[in-house]
């Protein structure tokens, strides 16, 4: 006859509650996997992660490629003798916007220009004021020469870089700021600014329609004679 004490003790559904060694089997190799998953998985964090992930959008790189082959060139095709720009404007800005600008969405119309004056003492601005002959009088010209070069008169010059081919707006500002960043590294490089002043300078590059009376040309060449 059985001894019911040595029965091992069962569950309400009348199972034994005694845990088999092979359930424990399970958990113990998927822990084992998982650690060794963590010991070879590379985190990336900041901007390690935006260059490694496949399909990243690149300011930088897009600027690279596409300034000296389509921008600059594009810009040097349009660009019109500034007096006549300058004219037009006093005129009439919208026929003048019309006739020689680019108007990309609500901004003011950029213009792609070209000229020959005479350089002024650079600001501490990074902008160099130049006496260009036939202007109207009251119409003044700046030329940035750096360290710094603001607006997106370069990016908007064209026509052909336009929002909706980005993903967003920051892409679309980003690639702005890279644009004028090859401004700085091919165009300002070999620009000296501690010998300009007195000098003749011939410039192509576009401005954006701030005031009627001031222009500030971002340039895409400069020859310093």
């Amino acid at each position: 006859m059985l001894n019911p004490a040595a029965a091992p003790p069962r569950t309400p559904q009348g199972r034994s509650s005694r845990i088999e060694p092979k359930k424990l089997v399970i958990p113990a190799v998927l822990l084992v996997l998982l650690v060794l998953m963590i010991a070879n998985t590379k985190f990336l964090f900041g901007s390690q992660a935006t260059e490694a992930a496949p399909g990243t959008f690149s300011p930088a790189s897009y600027a690279q490629e596409k300034y000296q082959s389509e921008i600059s060139p594009d810009i040097e095709k349009r660009a019109t003798d500034l007096t006549t720009v300058a004219t037009a404007i006093k005129a009439d800005q919208a026929a003048a916007a019309k006739q020689y600008g680019v108007v990309s969405g609500s901004s003011a119309p950029v213009f792609s220009v070209k000229f020959t004056g005479t350089a002024a003492k650079p600001l501490d601005s990074g902008l160099v004021q130049v006496a260009v002959p036939g202007l109207p009088a009251d119409v003044k010209v700046f030329v940035q020469v750096g360290p710094a070069v603001n607006g997106t008169a370069i990016r908007d010059a064209t026509g052909k870089v336009e929002f909706s081919q980005f993903k967003n707006q920051i892409d679309y500002q980003n690639v702005g700021a890279e644009l004028n960043n090859q401004v700085k590294q091919l165009v300002l490089k070999n620009v000296d600014k501690a010998t300009i002043e007195g000098k003749q300078l011939s410039v192509v590059g576009a401005f954006q329609l701030v005031s009627p009376t001031s222009f500030v040309v971002t340039p895409v060449k400069i020859d310093v004679k």
